[in-house]
């Protein structure tokens, strides 16, 4: 079964606190999530009381290889794999249902220093009707041609267009995008079936507001966006996701033309949710959400 990619996963991770317990970041929701991806694929859905406190049975054993420096996490993979043994196209008969973990340090080396970023002209990532909003491994085997490509010009990511016209911004290979108007107002691409529904996103849109910042979820079209950088209307441009956290963008390049944003240097919004969202999963900053389960 292995060759028909029935294959789901999530990403979630582990903070060491400065008095050494361990703090979990909204993890009923990477559950949730999972099995609205086994869902979609076809899988079985799991227990989710169950499958939570496997993942904190699983850090509690694991808790030497919590990391105490800050940026440093334990990162939570749990993963199901279809295991029937035939060849005949169809959904599974079997699964394996595990988690793997193991400590990791910042996504990109530069932590909070500023990506470039390549819009893509030529390739596509995920098609609303299809599996882009599941968190299956076929949406970033599909995106690895384009991802490799750019690095060789200079680029650490993608940031994928729509399927169907090629001019709607949907996401980053590894992250969800924001964007930062007039230092004021977030506004990120709307859900269209076609891009992963982030934990980190949701984050963002619930805590922006309580720092005075407006948000807004919409459709983008990317010659707009451009058009709205270079004439300083967008003060910043920033990535979201488990793995990054925050990551600024201080370059967009699009068909042969790159479009700085805010002199390539990290910004004053992208640095605060950081802050802030990294103090609450740290446990340096009050949790007024509910987010945090203690281990």
């Amino acid at each position: 079964m292995f060759h028909y990619s029935q294959e789901i996963f999530e990403g979630l991770k582990a903070y060491r606190k400065a008095d050494g317990s361990i703090n979990l970041f909204r993890p009923q929701e990477n559950v949730k999530r999972f099995n609205r991806s086994a869902k979609r694929m076809v899988m079985p859905e799991v227990n989710e009381e169950d499958h939570l406190q496997a993942i904190k049975t699983l850090v509690e054993l694991d808790q030497n290889w919590v990391p105490s420096q800050h940026g440093s996490s334990l990162y939570i993979r749990p993963t199901m794999i279809a295991t029937s043994a035939k060849l005949g196209l169809g959904a599974s008969a079997n699964y394996c249902h595990y988690i793997i973990a193991g400590p990791a340090g910042s996504y990109f080396k530069g932590g909070l220093t500023p990506i470039s970023v390549h819009v893509a002209d030529k390739y596509r990532r995920a098609v609303k009707g299809g599996v882009g909003e599941a968190k299956t491994g076929g949406n970033y085997a599909a995106s690895l041609y384009a991802s490799e490509e750019v690095v060789k010009q200079g680029y650490s990511q993608v940031l994928w267009l729509d399927a169907v016209e090629g001019k709607y911004i949907e996401e980053v290979g590894a992250m969800n995008i924001c964007f930062v108007y007039e230092g004021k107002r977030i506004v990120t691409p709307e859900l269209s079936g076609s891009i992963l529904p982030g934990i980190t996103r949701d984050s963002i849109l619930t805590l922006a507001p309580t720092l005075g910042y407006e948000i807004s979820e919409q459709r983008l079209n990317i010659e707009e966006i451009l058009a709205d950088i270079d004439s300083g209307k967008i003060t910043e441009v920033f990535g979201c996701g488990t793995a990054a956290v925050i990551s600024p963008v201080g370059n967009l390049g699009f068909k042969g033309k790159d479009h700085i944003i805010n002199n390539n240097k990290t910004g004053e919004v992208s640095t605060k949710l950081y802050d802030e969202l990294t103090g609450i999963q740290y446990g340096t900053r009050e949790d007024k959400f509910g987010w945090i389960v203690s281990i």
